[in-house]
């Protein structure tokens, strides 16, 4: 089976696919059907937002229109949205709204985008409360599966050590060769939550990874872009990815990831000095 077709089981029984499609930066009613319509025909079928992506509702229109098109319906594709850190503490509002944006019966997977809130304090209780409130979403039948993003090791074993009834099934994080850490794998290894990787590339605008000489020359040896090698070091560890582009050979590259980078070019990949380029979860108490 490619990798691009490739599905993970969830703890709900649900299957995601390991390779989605991230949508950060993709706005506008024209720029979003487009960028989705070549991302479907690429073969994506999970599609990641969040509410402070403010997109939700060019997606919600642009999946309505797309899907037809590619003979598709609501079932063939898995959404992914996120939990603004200034609605913690009222996730059942949120909810309600990112699904009047997006204009569907249910989210597919719905995390909380961030351990801290925005403009409040106490942010364990917070996001204590935010949880209760997915979990009573999820027996509506509002979100099927939910999990969090940005969460450390320690935010992890806060919110197992309540029985809220639904473990995170999710845990999306920035994840590269520059920034990984063997501890949250672990743990979530244990655990039975799967990683999901953000910023696979780098930080927005940053092509350290990109141009890093030993990621090219490995890149070369395979016959395969930088950004491939990134993402199949990725995937080769079972670590779900959402790369985002809107340029047509790059989202059709991105999701073709059917080769094996070799153990000695794997270990040169998790030799980087740590860089993180996105927000610092350590520092949210």
């Amino acid at each position: 089976m490619s990798i691009k077709n490739k599905k993970i089981k969830l703890p709900s029984g649900d299957y995601m696919p390991l390779v989605g499609f991230g949508t950060w930066l993709v706005k506008g009613r024209e720029s979003t059907l487009k960028t989705l319509d070549m991302a479907l025909e690429a073969g994506y079928r999970l599609f990641d937002t969040a509410a402070m992506y403010n997109n939700e509702g060019d997606i919600g229109d642009a999946l309505k229109e797309l899907l037809p098109r590619h003979n598709l319906s609501r079932k063939d594709i898995f959404i992914t949205t996120k939990l603004y850190p200034e609605d913690h503490g009222k996730a059942d509002k949120a909810i309600e709204s990112s699904l009047k944006k997006l204009d569907c019966d249910y989210i597919d997977l719905y995390l909380i985008h961030w351990p801290g809130t925005y403009g409040k304090s106490e942010h364990a209780k917070m996001r204590s409360k935010s949880w209760e409130q997915m979990v009573e979403c999820v027996k509506k039948g509002f979100v099927r599966n939910i999990g969090v993003s940005n969460y450390t090791v320690r935010h992890l074993k806060e919110l197992l050590n309540n029985d809220f009834g639904i473990r995170p099934a999710v845990n999306q994080v920035e994840w590269h060769p520059f920034c990984h850490q063997k501890d949250l794998y672990d743990f979530c290894q244990k655990e039975g939550i799967l990683l999901q990787a953000y910023q696979s590339l780098g930080g927005a605008g940053n092509r350290d990874l990109l141009e890093n000489e030993n990621i090219k020359n490995i890149a070369k040896k395979l016959g395969k872009t930088p950004a491939q090698v990134l993402l199949r070091w990725a995937v080769q560890q079972n670590v779900a990815i959402i790369p985002k582009s809107k340029t047509k050979e790059y989202i059709f590259s991105n999701c073709e990831l059917d080769f094996t980078i070799p153990e000695e070019d794997m270990k040169t990949l998790f030799s980087f000095k740590q860089t993180k380029y996105d927000w610092d979860p350590n520092t949210i108490p």
